[in-house]
């Protein structure tokens, strides 16, 4: 067990020296890990093989940023569980807007017109272009919260920050983008931008 670190420590400096092989047995060492973890995450076997997969293409490609002598396994780990959440996320968006639509169908609504889906273009847009505009970390912020429909843990946790300051920065977020939309910007339904 003690030679297993220092062999990963001399395979991960090989491969950051372009030596295929020697990430090819990191690859072998760690892909049921890597797996095991990303199934812990998404909870579906298919989403968890393919996070785990790409997980391996990053950790590659972040190669030049691993810190020499680090232990490789809780960064190859963190890489994974970051590449799963995401999966499991786009996988409940996927879910949700299936759902939607299925009950759009059966409550017999119609498609939006083409004006109206217009409109909801226009109003991405308008937002997006604003988001745009703003600090890096407000923009992150609510993203999370407008677009990925982020919990405040789900949030808290992705920033690695307490609950409260998640509070107190997406409030801020918030009235910074208020500030920096147009005046007569009107969220779909009625809706507004807040917290």
């Amino acid at each position: 067990m003690e030679g297993r670190p220092l062999d990963d420590v001399a395979l991960v400096e090989r491969a950051r020296t372009g030596d295929i092989n020697a990430y090819e047995a990191l690859v072998q060492q760690y892909q049921q890990l890597a797996y095991r973890v990303a199934y812990q995450v998404t909870g579906d076997a298919a989403d968890a093989e393919d996070a785990a997969q790409e997980a391996f293409v990053n950790a590659y490609y972040a190669l030049g940023r691993f810190r020499a002598g680090a232990p490789f396994k809780p960064w190859l780990c963190q890489i994974v569980a970051n590449e799963a959440r995401n999966r499991r996320m786009a996988a409940h968006r996927r879910t949700a807007l299936a759902e939607r639509a299925h009950r759009a169908q059966a409550s017999g609504e119609a498609a939006p017109s083409p004006e109206a889906a217009a409109e909801a273009d226009e109003f991405r847009a308008t937002l997006v272009e604003t988001l745009g505009r703003l600090r890096d970390d407000d923009r992150l912020i609510l993203a999370y919260r407008l677009f990925f429909d982020f919990s405040e843990a789900d949030m808290a946790e992705a920033l690695k920050v307490p609950k409260g300051t998640v509070k107190s920065r997406l409030s801020r977020a918030l009235a910074r983008l208020r500030a920096a939309l147009p005046a007569d910007f009107r969220f779909p339904s009625g809706g507004t931008v807040n917290g």
